[in-house]
């Protein structure tokens, strides 16, 4: 050690430095105030979290058997902060009377609650099944899902991993399905079948942007995608490509003008095949743009293809809860009621709308109020914009109360059968007799 160094600590030591223990009183004290302000911050954050993951019930009518009387069922929306293919799953296992949320009348559900109903229903239905896979993939399933879908069969799916999506499916019942299936009379079924799902694509399309030293997709940029099947050598016929090459860089044209003509990720081919294959009455959960939706085949003559309305915007609208699936980009799409008669909302007459553009047509009716009235409506939707953060805390409050209620309930039951145990195992003494 250097002379510096001992001098150093040497003063220190004496306590002509500065020492951080010498009061220690205040030191406790600032200790107390960080932890304090730490445990605060947490306390932010997870009412946070649990606003986010706090979604509200909606109550419609719906036959399970079509034979049946309709029934009242509490079904999931959800919130503002984008798709959740977690909350279709449950709204196919509650529509299918497998879970149930209780009490009845409890305005919203937690994530955490319905994972365990989730999660109890599995443990139940697969006994002698390994659901662990299924059990590790349902937090991922609360944002979108990547499970490559292959264009050549609306069953068919190739996810990345260890495939822990499908077993969730699988062991849930629930039927997965999509929509986007290339046409096998059409002139690019050859080179779509041969890449067969949306990863292997992509793929291909890098490989020729490559090839092609970065023009494939300079030419994409500058020009749009193509809306027909380009012909042999269009545009790169002066690189030097091999045969197979030329051929790759003619299938990745066939692939991007496919790709970029089905951008709503539904053919269509794959809607009149899902038409077709689907069983009356059925429900089975709808893969498109990366996340699920409740899809409802009706049992009546027509064979209707529907999907569950669970928008939050429509959460006090009772006659907007499917809606009807006609073309691939909505344009032709109405909203309908638990009966499946076209609805009327009260809040203005939005069928022909999907739930995306019901929002942009609103937004295109406040664009035409004069200032006054805009101010006015600026107001009051701050109010309510104001009124249901309001709610959404004090339920997040709520479900985080009810939730230690139900850990301190386990925690205690845990103890109890651990004493239990304990008492049965003990060693007894032996008796004593006195002689």
């Amino acid at each position: 050690m250097s002379s510096e160094l001992v001098a150093e600590a040497s003063t220190s030591a004496l306590g002509h430095g500065p020492d951080p223990f010498a009061d220690p009183p205040a030191a406790i004290e600032k200790g107390k105030n960080v932890l304090r302000q730490e445990e605060e911050t947490r306390h932010d954050e997870n009412i946070q979290a649990s606003i986010e993951e706090i979604w509200h019930l909606k109550e419609i009518s719906f036959r399970p058997v079509p034979e049946a009387a309709p029934r009242m069922y509490k079904i999931i929306t959800q919130n503002f902060n984008g798709p959740c293919s977690f909350i279709a799953i449950c709204n196919i296992l509650i529509l299918r009377d497998k879970i149930q949320i209780l009490p009845y009348d409890r305005p919203t559900v937690s994530y955490e609650h319905l994972s365990h109903l989730v999660a109890e229903y599995l443990l139940l239905s697969c006994p002698d099944v390994d659901i662990s896979a299924a059990l590790s993939i349902m937090p991922a399933t609360r944002k979108g899902m990547d499970l490559n879908p292959l264009f050549t069969g609306s069953t068919s799916f190739r996810p990345a991993g260890a495939g822990g999506e499908l077993k969730l499916f699988e062991q849930a019942g629930i039927k997965l399905v999509h929509g986007w299936l290339v046409d096998p009379s059409s002139p690019e079924y050859r080179a779509i079948s041969r890449v067969e799902d949306y990863d292997s694509a992509v793929n291909l399309l890098v490989a020729a942007d490559y090839l092609t030293k970065g023009q494939f997709v300079v030419a994409e940029d500058e020009h749009g995608p193509s809306s027909s099947v380009e012909p042999s050598g269009s545009r790169f016929d002066t690189y030097d490509l091999t045969p197979e090459q030329q051929q790759m860089i003619e299938e990745a044209l066939v692939v991007r003008s496919f790709i970029g003509s089905t951008s709503s990720q539904l053919t269509y081919y794959g809607l009149f095949d899902l038409a077709s294959s689907l069983p009356p009455n059925s429900l089975v959960a709808l893969f498109r743009n990366s996340h699920l939706s409740v899809l409802y085949k009706s049992p009546d003559a027509d064979g209707a293809l529907y999907t569950l309305v669970t928008d939050q915007i429509f959460l006090h609208e009772p006659s907007v809860v499917w809606e009807r699936l006609e073309d691939v980009d909505g344009q032709w799409s109405t909203f309908v009621d638990s009966r499946f008669i076209k609805s009327s909302p009260a809040g203005g007459d939005y069928a022909g709308h999907t739930a995306e553009s019901a929002l942009a047509a609103l937004e295109q009716q406040v664009g035409g109020l004069t200032l006054a009235d805009r101010a006015d409506e600026a107001l009051a939707l701050q109010l309510q914009q104001a009124e249901e953060q309001r709610m959404q805390d004090y339920y997040a409050r709520q479900e985080l109360l009810r939730a230690d209620g139900e850990h301190d309930e386990r925690a205690r039951g845990h103890a109890s059968r651990s004493r239990a145990v304990e008492n049965a195992t003990r060693p007894r003494k032996k008796d004593c007799i006195i002689m």
